[in-house]
């Protein structure tokens, strides 16, 4: 009773202050005024608690959903989570005005959208694997976000367009250094999905694992090429740029795209 009393509550309060602190943010931006971030900041933490709690609050009794739309929300609100926290207080926050709202259109969906209770998972060592695997997820397409922001940039430096817009964003050799570290953490924590799924998973065939694990190897070795090009040959701009949004697409093939057909189209 009382969960069903708190998760629209908890869906306002999301919805609205990822709206609003990206609003207040890219006011702040465009006039530099110090009022306008703190509040920024501080509807972006409401929103990010209250999605959490529709995320795991009505969790606890049962087993983690793993639904098309849940999925969606917890990689959304993994990725706003992981920009507020490192890059709140630089001039890379900047980037939340393109996360926060896709943060709030997630947890939209995921809010409006009747939860399948049949794909659920319970087990401890599954549970790892998907928060691993959705950890994997969120980084790298922060830095896939991150790679079309180092295109934009990079163009626009190239053609010497120096738009209001370009002047807010840290220097193009900071912003590739934060893309590399995105994709080393990513790589990691992708690295370790690929073994803890071959620990703890079993039967492939029967939970229509094979084609994601096939894609999911196949971006691992796109971003491990990418991993080594940059220490190797010093690789940057453009074909950093294109290495990374093909291995973000391979895993958005993998996971977003196999649960897609499977639930919504087919509707297993």
């Amino acid at each position: 009773m009382i969960r069903a009393m708190l998760t629209p509550i908890l869906l306002a309060l999301a919805i609205t202050g990822y709206a609003a602190g990206a609003a207040a943010l890219l006011a702040d931006a465009m006039g530099q005024r110090p009022g306008l971030r703190r509040l920024a900041l501080t509807s972006g933490t409401l929103a990010l608690l209250a999605h959490a709690g529709l995320l795991f609050v009505p969790q606890t009794a049962g087993p983690v959903s793993t639904d098309f739309f849940s999925a969606l929300s917890l990689v959304a609100w993994a990725m706003a989570l992981v920009m507020t926290g490192t890059h709140a207080r630089d001039r890379a926050r900047v980037l939340l005005v393109a996360i926060w709202p896709v943060a709030a259109l997630a947890v939209a969906l995921d809010g409006f959208t009747p939860n399948d209770p049949g794909t659920g998972i319970g087990d401890w060592q599954i549970r790892l694997h998907v928060v691993i695997a959705l950890s994997a997820y969120s980084v790298l397409a922060i830095a896939a976000l991150q790679a079309l922001v180092v295109a934009w940039q990079e163009h626009n430096l190239r053609r010497k367009r120096l738009s209001p817009s370009l002047r807010l964003l840290p220097p193009l050799s900071a912003m590739e250094d934060l893309l590399f570290q995105f994709i080393v953490a990513g790589f990691a924590l992708l690295t370790l999905t690929v073994l803890s799924g071959a620990l703890f998973i079993e039967d492939w065939m029967a939970q229509h694992l094979v084609h994601k694990t096939v894609l999911t190897i196949v971006a691992w070795v796109v971003y491990g090429v990418l991993v080594y090009g940059r220490w190797r040959f010093g690789w940057r701009g453009r074909t950093a740029v294109r290495w990374t949004l093909s291995g973000m697409g391979v895993l958005l093939l993998a996971f977003f795209g196999s649960k897609f057909v499977l639930e919504i189209l087919l509707g297993r």
